[in-house]
């Protein structure tokens, strides 16, 4: 099969998870903003060149000695006041990053300690669509009554790995995290309709080399830049909009819904021409998307989350609304579920 050819819906089956509801949500980014003209000024970008091509104006970057697990423990406090639980209620952790602070211990476990928790935490390693991976992991376990109360956390703070060099690629990204509660819900409420995706062909169109078993790092790479991520941007972008056109359709067929009943749309942010594209093939309402792209960039694993907070304190967010969601991207993987809040 060709590297995104999603023709063959029989390989990824769609699936309906029901009986679980959120609780609460909390998001995080760090404080540094970079704009456009901030990159120009200090590495020559084009500051026009990344709006027309992106939608982008500005970013946050975690200053130094920030990692993804310091977001993660803020958006989860966030969300356990809102919840109004304590670390002694929470049974899971499962975070969605590809950026933990280090190889090892996982970015969950160092959470975990901070935060207090008495209950098992791990990575869930699926690129830009790790927070959906992580979400559906968690679902199962509470509906399957092994979980009572379980966070979930999406986070990466994607510009520590990229060459600032790149004017094609350090642009896009930024760092931030977003946090949710999951506990036994109503039937009604819970994921409508599923799918989980991933297509290992793409491997290379988005990958970093160095740094991990097959290529440990060494004073050569690192002179090549080997340890950086690298990304085939005009290729990942056709596998995107294809990806996000076919799963869409997928999780609205087995909802049994068109896209007019959708209350709220929260695709990845990873470029507006993406989300633009899905507006087009999927004939969806402009004003039920959540876009905060413009002011976080690609937030990677903290995309969605992120922009599903923003929604939520913007009062966007009801009891019983169908809610899209979308993560496509390192892996090749994606993630698309309807969430009925």
């Amino acid at each position: 099969m060709a590297i995104g050819d999603t023709s063959d819906n029989s390989r990824y089956p769609v699936r309906k998870l029901m009986g679980v509801q959120v609780l609460a949500i909390g998001s995080c980014v760090p404080d540094v903003v970079v704009t456009n003209e901030d990159l120009q000024a200090k590495h020559g970008f084009d500051p026009e060149w990344i709006v027309q091509r992106t939608g982008i104006r500005e970013r946050r970057h975690a200053p130094p000695g920030v990692a993804s697990s310091d977001l993660a423990v803020t958006a989860s406090q966030q969300c356990m006041q809102r919840a109004g639980v304590q670390a002694a209620d929470i049974d899971l952790l499962i975070v969605g990053t590809f950026t933990p602070d280090m190889t090892l211990p996982s970015a969950a476990c160092l959470v975990q300690d901070r935060l207090g928790l008495r209950a098992p935490a791990v990575d869930m390693s699926a690129g830009c669509a790790g927070f959906v991976y992580s979400l559906v992991t968690a679902a199962q376990y509470v509906a399957t009554g092994c979980s009572k109360l379980a966070l979930v956390v999406g986070v990466d703070c994607t510009s520590k790995i990229l060459d600032p060099k790149d004017q094609r690629t350090f642009p896009l990204f930024g760092d931030g995290a977003g946090a949710v509660l999951l506990s036994a819900g109503s039937a009604d409420q819970g994921l409508v309709s599923y799918q989980l995706g991933s297509d290992g062909a793409g491997a290379v169109l988005l990958n970093r080399p160095v740094c991990g078993s097959k290529l440990p790092p060494t004073e050569e790479l690192i002179r090549e830049g080997m340890h950086y991520a690298k990304m085939d941007g005009r290729a990942v972008f056709k596998w995107a909009v294809r990806v996000v056109d076919d799963s869409v359709r997928s999780v609205l067929r087995g909802a049994g819904m068109s896209s007019h009943e959708l209350d709220l749309i929260v695709l990845h942010q990873a470029n507006v021409r993406i989300i633009d594209a899905a507006v087009d093939m999927l004939e969806l309402d402009r004003e039920k998307l959540v876009i905060n792209l413009d002011r976080y960039g690609n937030t990677s694993g903290g995309s969605v989350p992120l922009a599903l907070d923003e929604a939520f304190q913007q009062g966007r967010v009801h009891r019983g609304d169908n809610i899209l969601l979308s993560g496509f991207g390192a892996g090749l993987a994606w993630g698309t579920a309807i969430l009925r809040w």
